[in-house]
């Protein structure tokens, strides 16, 4: 697939190739959808808490006799129908997070990296070389590659200049490419990655190309001839 690569001037001066296995996998709605959810689940604390009323202070005490008042019968103040006291049903803290599987989470990436390149949403920057924090500069950048929607800038590694570059400007985001992640993918309109930031992304989920925890053993795998001597049952050749 070729893409092409703009400079600081939105100036098209070359056409690149990326990889098909990125950036032009088919769209899988209900992956990308569970994976979504997965993620937004485990970004929720759980942290909210209410009291029963066995947990409210106060006094057990029946309020008033049981009969001849004209009230309704009730027990202590600390009843849920009372003011102050305990919450029926209320919240308390729990773990929401979802265990999503690696391969289901590398999938998703690229379904949304190839619906981005796809659709012309993808930008490929040739790079950045700001010496300085400048906030017009990035401004004049992104009016120069034709963009005016919300942006996610992905880069190689974090770059302080650029970071701070962009920080004041509304519906723009920074990113290294190792953290990318398909909420903030799907959040911006257009997404702007410098030519290094796709050669990180096919080398971390590109086929056959792994690092960090991605080089882990697959539960299933076949085992390796060194494990099946250790393992080989007595009287087997």
């Amino acid at each position: 697939m070729q893409v092409p690569v703009y400079n600081l001037s939105g100036e098209e001066i070359r056409q690149i190739e990326v990889s098909d296995a990125v950036f032009a996998v088919p769209f899988n709605e209900a992956v990308v959808h569970q994976v979504m959810v997965g993620l937004q689940a485990n970004a929720r604390q759980g942290t909210a808490s209410t009291k029963t009323r066995a947990n409210v202070h106060g006094s057990s005490r029946k309020l008033f006799r049981q009969k001849g008042t004209g009230y309704a019968r009730t027990g202590s103040k600390k009843n849920p129908l009372h003011r102050g006291g305990g919450i029926t049903f209320g919240p308390h803290p729990r773990d929401y997070s979802q265990d999503t599987p690696r391969k289901m989470r590398r999938l998703a990436l690229k379904c949304v990296l190839s619906a981005k390149a796809g659709d012309g949403e993808l930008k490929v920057l040739d790079g950045f070389d700001f010496t300085e924090p400048k906030t017009r500069k990035m401004a004049e950048v992104l009016t120069a590659l034709g963009i005016d929607s919300s942006t996610l800038i992905v880069t190689q590694e974090p770059e302080e200049n650029v970071i701070k570059s962009a920080r004041n400007l509304p519906q723009i985001k920074t990113t290294p490419a190792n953290v990318l992640n398909i909420l903030d993918i799907l959040s911006y309109k257009t997404l702007l990655m410098t030519e290094a930031a796709v050669r990180v992304a096919e080398k971390l989920w590109g086929n056959g190309l792994t690092q960090g925890g991605d080089n882990a053993s697959v539960r299933g795998a076949a085992p390796s001839a060194d494990n099946r001597k250790k393992h080989r049952t007595p009287g087997t050749k």
